[in-house]
């Protein structure tokens, strides 16, 4: 508790500077304070965790799911095979260069508002970090120790499995938990542009009512659950990696 106490003072501070302005302003629609978007977020406590809040996790799971497949995918090819890094390299650089806003009404076009449009803008948003990630952690093995295992007779396998993968095992925690914000950003995004459910969808339908802090409450909620999982994997991170603490 002691090593989070400087982060939770910060955030009472600026949420205290927040309640401040709010109220020196006192427009709600424009700027809503803290408090009035906890008391909106109670009163529409069934629609966003009965309907909403399911609607954009499983959009945000199935993505994540999928960009950590693929990305792991890319990142194996292109570290076993040099050629196949000069190939994919740039198209996985050039990916995300293409405007999300503007690509995701494409994908409404092709796929309808069934949860595969918004799918696919969350792969989009979030392989790129899983696959770079985790290929500058193949990348990061040390040259003396692949030779040394040479000189053992292990096999570009062998040194794959016992070498390379443990030494990108913390790479892909940092993917991850890059990834898991950037996978609630772009499934709130693409339900933000067309969907008939999600906190993304929520957040504009609110925005058309002049609720300011109906918009800001599913907001407060993606970012909550996006902490907690994130808490989670750091928790995991630490029980399978507990050898770094000996480094």
């Amino acid at each position: 508790m002691k090593k989070n106490l400087p982060s939770v003072i910060l955030v009472l501070i600026l949420l205290c500077i927040w309640q401040g302005i709010a109220m020196v302003i006192d427009a709600a629609y424009i700027l809503p304070s803290p408090i009035n978007i906890l008391v909106r977020l109670w009163e529409l406590r069934v629609p966003l965790f009965t309907v909403h809040l399911p609607a954009t996790m499983g959009v945000t799971t199935i993505g994540l799911f999928i960009s950590v497949f693929l990305g792991l995918l890319l990142a194996i090819a292109m570290d076993w095979n040099p050629k196949v890094e000069k190939a994919l390299y740039p198209v996985i650089v050039a990916s995300q260069t293409i405007p999300t806003t503007a690509i995701a009404p494409l994908f409404i076009l092709w796929f309808g508002y069934s949860i595969w449009s918004k799918v696919l803008v969350t792969i989009l948003i979030t392989f790129f970090p899983i696959a770079i990630t985790v290929f500058d952690g193949f990348k990061s093995t040390k040259r003396e120790m692949e030779e040394l295992l040479y000189t053992y007779g292990a096999t570009k396998k062998d040194i794959f499995l016992k070498l390379k993968l443990p030494t990108a095992l913390p790479h892909f925690f940092s993917a991850i938990k890059m990834a898991i914000p950037l996978s609630v950003i772009g499934a709130a995004i693409a339900e933000w542009l067309g969907a008939q459910k999600g906190l993304g969808y929520f957040s504009k339908r609110m925005m058309t009512q002049l609720d300011g802090a109906g918009v800001f409450a599913p907001v407060v909620l993606l970012s909550v659950v996006a902490m907690l999982t994130v808490w989670v994997i750091t928790m995991i991170e630490n029980k399978m990696i507990n050898w770094r603490k000996e480094i």
